[in-house]
């Protein structure tokens, strides 16, 4: 049975803290821990300005045959919690679609914080326009109705080389989405607020006409998790 890690943002400092950072930072932060792949290949933001963050609800599709009869694609969406965010993983195809405007719809109501999907999304007007945080590999029109069931929730997936376990925090945003492992969090959000302190003082350096080559020297840019403490005030 799969152990689902407890969920690292009860916190209320280090949610707000996480909500002003984004992906760049944070795989910076993650690749300064030579950690294990956190990056989820080939997922778009379907929703432009849309970021998602919270714990992973995790589920896996299979393929069935066609026998006649009528198989929905899947049952889940009124268990998951408030707050996670759906990572649903159809093997990346783009064949048939694994969301669409009924499941956004439900999604906004119970307050999930969004969904990624190793497949295809459909319905991307009707989600834009309701402001839910969609990120797909593919969008495609077909149903996934008579295609593809439910195989199991809360599932350890492997999203072309990187793992989602339940509970991994999951974040995502135009750039594309990305997991931390729960018992990382804490020390991914100090290092990813070191890497955009670094970069802050870089770019104002730079419109102060400092060459960049010299003030990403001086404000540690080969290392900027580790945040120099260097002063502001120039």
């Amino acid at each position: 049975m799969t152990t689902v890690s407890a969920d690292p943002l009860t916190d209320a400092g280090l949610r707000a803290r996480l909500a002003r950072l984004d992906t760049a930072a944070l795989s910076d932060a993650m690749d300064s821990l030579r950690a294990a792949p956190c990056v989820l290949p080939g997922i778009a933001a379907r929703t432009p300005g849309g970021v998602a963050f919270g714990p992973a609800f995790t589920l896996r599709y299979r393929p069935i045959e066609d026998d006649g009869g009528f198989h929905n694609a899947a049952n889940y969406i009124d268990d998951v919690p408030p707050g996670s965010v759906v990572v649903a993983d159809n093997g990346g195809t783009g064949a048939c679609t694994n969301w669409g405007s009924l499941l956004t719809s439900v999604a906004l109501r119970r307050g999930i914080a969004g969904t990624v999907v190793h497949g295809a999304v459909r319905d991307v007007r009707e989600t834009r326009e309701a402001g839910y945080p969609l990120f797909s590999t593919a969008v495609t029109m077909v149903s996934g109705k008579n295609r593809v069931v439910l195989e199991r929730t809360g599932v350890d997936l492997d999203i072309d080389g990187t793992p989602v376990r339940p509970g991994d925090l999951v974040f995502a945003d135009d750039n594309g989405a990305l997991r931390i492992p729960a018992d990382l969090v804490a020390e991914v959000v100090r290092r990813a607020e070191a890497v955009e302190r670094t970069e802050r003082r870089i770019r104002e350096a730079a419109a102060d006409g400092t060459r960049l080559d010299e003030a990403r020297a001086r404000y540690g840019y080969a290392r900027p998790w580790e945040d120099g403490g260097h002063d502001d005030a120039r």
